[in-house]
């Protein structure tokens, strides 16, 4: 028992909370719940009313998605320049107009429940090591910081912002879990240096005279209580070479470590002009996926290219000196030991070299991960991130609607509280996903559709399949496929 107890204080766990999207293909969730509708002419209705409330959805998203992108070709970073030439505005009316750009963004990306990434956040990010052993920091200077900061003033968020909201912003959505399974040699070396250099610093008194910033290259990151077995779907491990024992089947062998992601990131940002040049208008857009909480820094804007930190020459010259200080000591002592003078200058020396050689290797390990974020992790960027934020926001929507109507039809009345419990369960049933339904927004839904209403005493009730049907009537799509099938008659006839 003590044991265990024991094991359990050496984990670092996060808690997360979680997510309003619905990570399940439409046609996935609509042939399932199609599926336990029994009667064959109900499940054909409920298929009918399904495509009538996507496509209705869809018509009432689309004024608002033409006139994003129409927004977004005026600030596009590649021709948007020559659009707002042809436009021949004023400075005034343009930023007016991005404005306008970033008003509409930012409640598509509400609506398909992605939010702003923290300065906790960051500083999870900041206080951990995954696969980015170097400290990342943005290039302020090349940054703009009037065009989101003159947003934020304008339209204050219930929530703090984080301190880098007037540069860039990074929205985040969904958690995932990512694991390398690997030898890590050069991080087990450093792993062991680094504890041999502890070690070696408290038996000659140096952690006295440095103290032990000297060899905490991180941030230690706030300790996380563990979870009940209950309450495991809100939290996960993070499993690192830092916090593994050493044991010799660990140093010997390959092992896994384990870091949270989010399964996708947006960081919205523009550059700064030069005071001589023409302002740059261009807003960046950038879409990725599967980014470990610890990396997140790769998702930077304008990064500064790493190089050995303050702290790192700090411990350059205070190993240096410390040895000396052991030597010198050392050889006053009457019977001085050269086997202890050998294994004190050779740590000091492996020391240096592991400062520099665990530089270089970072630095390759950087390369490699900005590589691989430009080439496997980007997502898209630009109207094409753009593109896939309205498709998805209809997705989401079609969902939440389809979900709560049929809860609704096949357990009766319910209240709010109810239906958003009611749904959540069908989720966790049905798909093994735990979720937090947004059910506000689709009673609003189903409210505005006319196929849900309310009694006297607040609980929410569905009309039938078939008069569902009729209140939404025949769709544009419905209408345009029914002349392309009758034409198709006629010419093979």
């Amino acid at each position: 028992m003590d044991t265990t107890k024991k094991k359990e204080k050496k984990k670092e766990v996060i808690r997360l909370e979680r997510e309003s999207v619905i990570p399940v293909l439409k046609s996935r969730l609509i042939m399932t719940l199609a599926n336990l509708i029994e009667n064959d002419s109900d499940r054909d209705e409920f298929l009918k009313l399904c495509k009538r409330v996507q496509y209705t959805i869809r018509a009432w998203y689309n004024i608002q998605f033409e006139d994003l992108m129409g927004l977004y070709a005026l600030f596009d970073p590649v021709h948007g320049s020559q659009c707002l030439d042809q436009q021949k505005l004023n400075d005034d009316d343009i930023d007016e107009l991005e404005q306008n750009f970033l008003t509409y963004l930012f409640q598509v990306m509400d609506k398909s429940n992605f939010k702003i990434a923290s300065d906790e956040e960051l500083e999870i990010a900041n206080a951990g090591q995954y696969l980015l052993n170097l400290p990342i920091t943005v290039d302020e200077s090349k940054l703009d910081t009037k065009l989101l900061s003159k947003y934020f003033a304008r339209n204050p968020c219930d929530e703090k912002l984080p301190e880098f909201a007037d540069k860039y912003v990074i929205f985040r959505r969904g958690i995932g879990i990512d694991r390398t399974t690997d030898w890590f040699i050069m991080e087990k070396i450093d792993m062991i240096i680094a504890r041999t250099w502890k070690w070696l610093m408290k038996r000659t008194g140096g952690d006295k005279f440095f103290g032990k910033k000297i060899y905490k290259r991180n941030k230690k990151p706030r300790k996380k209580r563990i979870p009940s077995e209950e309450e495991q779907d809100f939290y996960v491990e993070r499993i690192r070479i830092q916090n593994m024992e050493l044991t010799l089947p660990n140093v010997l062998s390959k092992i896994t470590i384990q870091e949270p992601t989010f399964e996708r990131i947006i960081v919205i940002y523009r550059r700064a002009s030069e005071e001589d040049e023409k302002p740059d208008r261009g807003i960046y857009v950038k879409h990725l996926k599967n980014i470990p909480m610890a990396d997140l820094e790769i998702v930077l804007p304008e990064k500064k290219n790493p190089s050995l930190t303050p702290m790192d020459w700090v411990q350059f010259i205070a190993s240096a000196v410390v040895g000396l200080f052991a030597v010198v000591t050392s050889l006053d002592m009457p019977q001085a030991d050269a086997w202890v003078l050998f294994a004190i200058l050779s740590t000091v020396i492996g020391y240096c070299a592991k400062i520099y050689f665990t530089f270089q290797q970072n630095m390759a390990q950087y390369q490699n991960l900005i590589t691989q974020s430009m080439y496997d992790k980007q997502l898209d960027s630009g109207r094409g991130t753009l593109l896939h934020l309205c498709d998805d926001v209809i997705q989401q929507e079609v969902k939440e609607v389809i979900i709560s109507y049929f809860i609704l039809m096949e357990q009766g009345k319910a209240t709010l509280i109810d239906l958003d419990t009611r749904c959540e369960e069908l989720i966790k049933e049905r798909f093994a996903i735990s979720c937090n339904f947004d059910v506000d927004d689709a009673v609003q839904k189903l409210e505005k559709l006319g196929i849900v209403s309310k009694d006297e005493i607040g609980r929410y009730f569905c009309i039938g399949l078939k008069r569902a049907n009729e209140i939404i009537g025949s769709t544009t799509e419905e209408l345009v496929l029914k002349a392309r099938q009758a034409q198709s008659g006629v010419t093979n006839s």
